[in-house]
């Protein structure tokens, strides 16, 4: 059986061996055994699980628990449960094409909205309460949307802000998309942007940062995100595949 040093590991898979102590104070990664003197212990297994956690790691996916995922199935592969790893991995695999589907499909009801087909009969004139209420969300998104710049609104002498048509189709727009999980800042990005031209490339903008942004979330790149994301997840059935065949009669090797 081949073993490794911590230093012998960390320099192979390049990362510093102080990565390789977090990986094990994480539990992403099997507690290796110890020489007489304190020394770790590394075995293939180790070299490849760290593999493993780096190509999980690799691509950023926060939303609706898909990050919380991925470390479930790390330490259910450093546990030698190559089965229900990879039973999870296609899961993950699952849920990320089900978020690709839900962004698609919020790109499709803006252009729908913008279209023209779906507008409001007559004038309507809501209080914040109201939108709140006929747009089922809460008053909280509703200010919150309105301090981030994605819409404002008009005020009665008396003060009291109203919602228009206008602004009620804005809203569905920004509902439709922040229910799939994109970015306030790439939603503003693209509704300026629709404001200058409104035969833009709607999927182009929204998935495209300006240059001049200091901090971009992988939310403001989302559909390419997702899209790396299922890549990857891709790659992490196929090193579990590798691992159970090597591994899966004795673990420790």
């Amino acid at each position: 059986m081949k073993t490794y040093m911590t230093s012998e590991i960390a320099r192979s898979i390049g990362i510093h061996s102080n990565t390789v102590r977090l990986y094990e104070d994480l539990e992403l990664i099997p507690k290796p055994e110890r020489k007489e003197n304190g020394y770790r212990i590394f075995t293939d297994f180790h070299m490849e699980q760290i593999k493993f956690v780096r190509i999980a790691l690799k691509v950023e996916v926060l939303q609706n628990g898909l990050r919380k995922q991925a470390i479930t199935i790390i330490k259910t592969s450093a546990s030698g449960n190559f089965d229900k790893a990879i039973a999870l991995t296609e899961h993950y695999l699952q849920q990320i094409k089900n978020e690709q589907s839900n962004a698609e499909e919020a790109i499709e009801i803006t252009q729908k909205l913008l279209s023209g087909n779906n507008k409001e009969p007559g004038t309507m004139v809501l209080t914040r309460k109201e939108t709140a209420d006929y747009l089922q969300i809460s008053m909280d998104a509703l200010r919150n949307w309105e301090m981030n710049g994605l819409l404002t609104i008009k005020r009665k002498q008396n003060g009291y802000r109203v919602y228009t048509d206008e602004d009620i189709l804005r809203l569905k727009i920004i509902r439709s998309l922040r229910c799939a999980n994109y970015s306030l800042s790439a939603i503003l990005r693209m509704l300026n942007s629709l404001s200058q031209n409104p035969k833009a490339d709607i999927r182009q903008v929204i998935d495209t940062p300006d240059e001049s942004d200091d901090i971009i979330s992988v939310c403001d790149k989302l559909l390419t995100s997702l899209h790396y994301a299922e890549e990857n997840a891709k790659v992490m059935l196929a090193h579990l595949g590798k691992m159970k065949k090597q591994f899966e009669s004795n673990p420790t090797l």
